[in-house]
């Protein structure tokens, strides 16, 4: 079980932002955010190479972790701090090949799935998708914070719970045991950035945890 200090916080997820890709990670630089993950399957690879580099100017040097999504080439080419893949992504064995002792996180759907990444030795572990949610072309159905609750009661690294989770629904996912927390909509449909982010650091940081969760 990870204790709260050791969670991420606030994981943001760029995927077809209203803002510009920089704007994004240079206020994720200022609000201290700890892990922005570029995820634009749409980008020609030319094109998510140079908006790679890009974060990567930005967040060099900083206490914001870059993770790129699905590719080890792309991740290996901007020197990025992670990598992330999906179940349908290449093995992990095998991106290490490209990546060398990079940090990857392995996204799970199920209690199953979560049990049999953590044999992969994983940097942390994504689960979700909590919440119905649209922001994939084709979701796979919700767990529910039932679910997340044992994921992370017998997880041994950080568990991002994703999916669906807004302002209304945090709490829930809050009082789950949830201390690493990834929004993708709520962040990247909007022109106020910002001021949403600084909200939901501040519902993560102030929430308190039971002493039988995280501890």
């Amino acid at each position: 079980m990870i204790r709260k200090e050791e969670g991420f916080g606030l994981y943001v997820i760029i995927t077809r932002p209203t803002l510009s890709y920089t704007t994004i990670a240079e206020q994720c630089v200022k609000l201290g955010i700890k892990m922005l993950q570029l995820r634009e399957k749409h980008l020609d690879d030319r094109h998510l190479l140079k908006v790679a580099r890009e974060l990567r100017q930005i967040t060099k040097g900083t206490n914001t972790k870059l993770v790129i999504n699905d590719r080890p080439d792309i991740a290996a080419l901007c020197d990025a701090d992670y990598l992330h893949l999906g179940q349908d992504d290449i093995p992990i064995e095998e991106a290490r090949k490209i990546v060398g002792n990079m940090k990857i996180g392995l996204s799970t759907h199920s209690i199953a799935q979560a049990k049999e990444a953590l044999t992969k030795n994983p940097d942390y572990i994504g689960f979700g998708p909590i919440y119905p949610t649209n922001a994939k072309a084709k979701p796979d159905p919700p767990v529910g914070t039932e679910q997340l609750k044992q994921v992370v009661e017998f997880s041994s690294v950080p568990v991002v719970a994703i999916g669906g989770i807004f302002p209304e629904n945090i709490e829930e996912v809050l009082s789950a045991g949830a201390t690493s927390i990834a929004m993708v909509r709520h962040l990247m449909q909007t022109e106020f950035f910002t001021e949403c982010a600084k909200m939901i650091i501040e519902r993560i940081e102030n929430y308190e945890y039971s002493t039988s969760i995280c501890s």
